[in-house]
């Protein structure tokens, strides 16, 4: 490897992992948060089988798993505008993410919840409780914990799909190694680097989720106990 290169690498190494840590990371987690909230929402009419709004639910995750993620992108921020609605990259990129992410994880909520007996809910409404709360204080948690492990691994995939919002504009840490190499010319080392943090992040993830999984089985067997 030669110096130049090398001081390339190091120069740039800061000036990608900022805007990993100020812009890739948060728009990971409030797009993920909003998809969170989204998901539950979906599931819990999908299984409660509300007229109607079942069929729009179904609707929304049959459209958005059936179309690509950089195509939904593309309609939200260029699309849009030549009907007069405006959205800034960084906000449109939340509201992409989150709408794209919360199909995926209402169909894992959803199965989620389905996999709770439903003698669990009968004692419920047994004693006294109602639906909402049976649903918050008993199926939510129970399903949570199951769905654990594949949640996990949708943000985890998130957090590499955020590298499309460079399309839109959008300031994270693929975009800085875009620019970087549009200056030095050395694409292939430089997208290794940025390659590498993105390993990085999806591998301190990885750890939590690791451990996550290990709490919860600890839970489980003091139950079970």
């Amino acid at each position: 490897m030669s110096e130049r290169l090398l001081s390339i690498l190091i120069t740039s190494f800061t000036k990608i992992l900022v805007p990993g840590l100020l812009v890739t990371f948060p728009l990971t987690v409030i797009s993920f948060a909003f998809a969170m909230i989204i998901a539950v929402l979906v599931a819990l009419v999908m299984h409660a089988k509300v007229p109607v709004l079942s069929q729009i639910c179904r609707f929304y995750i049959w459209i958005i798993r059936g179309t690509p993620l950089l195509v939904q992108l593309y309609v939200m921020f260029f699309g849009l505008p030549s009907l007069g609605i405006m959205i800034d990259p960084f906000p449109c990129a939340i509201l992409v993410f989150s709408i794209n992410e919360g199909a995926y994880c209402a169909e894992t909520l959803r199965g989620s919840l389905e996999s709770v007996s439903n003698g669990q809910i009968e004692a419920g409404f047994t004693s006294g409780l109602t639906y909402v709360q049976i649903m918050w204080h008993i199926v939510l948690p129970q399903a949570f914990k199951t769905a654990f492990p594949a949640l996990s691994n949708s943000l985890i995939s998130m957090v590499k799909d955020t590298s499309l919002a460079a399309n839109i504009t959008v300031a994270e840490m693929f975009m800085a190694t875009q620019r970087i190499v549009a200056r030095t010319y050395e694409p292939l080392a430089l997208y290794i680097e940025v390659a590498l943090i993105y390993l990085l992040f999806s591998t301190v993830l990885t750890k939590l989720q690791h451990y996550g999984e290990r709490k919860l089985d600890v839970q489980r067997r003091e139950v079970q106990a």
